[in-house]
């Protein structure tokens, strides 16, 4: 068996944003202990808690107790639920106004488990590799089935491709596909999934924080596409592996269930995405051919010809939440009513 290697002599902080989920936050903290004890003081932890209401703040306090993680982490109740970016933001000024800062941060969901030296193959492969500002796991099942967690930008030909899902417009259209197959190999990529995702202190620096008009999703796509602009690519280093449970957190993705209808907060930071990134005529572009190849590809369905693994009334909410319904203004995200 090959030994490991060295633990990088670079500091991180990890942030996990917790909102009604205790119970798996607790268990993700106890999958760090080991790589904490590893880094010697070098690595610690802060829980953001969304304003859950549920006693989950107060759980996870008592959990950081009775297991002495106190060393390492710190529980910070927030005072709303702002949303993810919200609560990440929090957590990540808190660690970089310590003296010194850490030279990473790690954004961690809840719902995940950290393989054995995840973190520490993160942060050494952006210390060996100067030119990358950010850094993706590879997601996993929890028997090792890998999950696509690496992506390229969404664009206005990646929008038909996502429509149409069709084999020969996939072929023809398979350099924009947004979640191509997983690949063994580190890599560039567009953007990661921050479920896991390790963040140098000088993307920090150069582009702020992650942007709060989103409520949840598209705000990590987002963050990458403005730290490749700043000239901080992202990259894909499946050496770190981490399980992530997908959907548990958030309730709207769990892939073990049957799909759940999209909330409006999607409709609404994937609109923000399209204004503030392509402007008003690309975004309307994009919308009209999303919504005019998906629904061919409804009436395919209702046909027979293709099984139905869409959430309820996804054409209509798409029609419904795209530019020429809801206007030209990027929206500011909120909390579910």
């Amino acid at each position: 068996m090959t030994e490991p290697a060295p633990i990088p002599d670079a500091s991180a902080a990890v942030v996990i944003v917790n909102y009604r989920t205790a119970g798996l936050t607790i268990d993700c903290l106890a999958s760090l202990e080991d790589e904490v004890r590893a880094f010697d003081g070098r690595l610690s932890v802060v829980v953001t808690d969304n304003h859950s209401g549920d006693g989950s703040a107060e759980q996870i306090q008592a959990a950081v107790d009775q297991h002495q993680w106190g060393g390492w982490c710190g529980v910070m109740p927030l005072p709303e639920n702002g949303g993810f970016a919200y609560g990440n933001n929090r957590g990540i000024e808190a660690v970089l106004a310590r003296d010194p800062a850490p030279d990473y941060v790690l954004l961690l969901n809840p719902d995940t488990v950290v393989r054995p030296h995840a973190v520490s193959e993160l942060m050494r492969y952006l210390e060996d590799n100067r030119g990358y500002g950010l850094a993706g796991s590879r997601l996993e099942d929890p028997d090792g089935t890998p999950q696509r967690s690496a992506f390229r930008f969404i664009g206005v030909m990646s929008e038909l491709e996502a429509g149409l899902r069709i084999g020969l417009a996939s072929k023809l259209l398979s350099r924009w596909i947004v979640a191509p197959s997983v690949r063994d190999d580190a890599h560039a990529i567009g953007w990661a999934a921050g479920a896991s995702l390790l963040v140098r202190k000088a993307v920090f620096d150069s582009i702020g924080l992650l942007d709060e008009a989103y409520f949840m999703y598209f705000e990590e796509v987002d963050f990458c596409l403005r730290a490749k602009r700043a000239g901080f690519p992202c990259v894909y280093a499946p050496a770190s592996r981490v399980v992530h449970l997908v959907g548990q957190a958030s309730g709207v993705t769990d892939t073990k269930k049957p799909p759940k209808r999209r909330p409006a907060y999607w409709f609404e930071s994937r609109r923000r995405y399209l204004l503030r990134n392509f402007g008003p005529l690309r975004a309307a572009l994009a919308d009209a051919l999303h919504v005019g190849a998906f629904a061919t590809w409804r009436l395919r369905v209702r046909l027979g010809l293709s099984h139905d693994p869409d959430p309820p009334h996804l054409l209509a909410d798409l029609a419904r939440q795209s530019v020429f319904c809801k206007g030209f203004r990027p929206p500011v995200g909120g909390p579910p009513s």
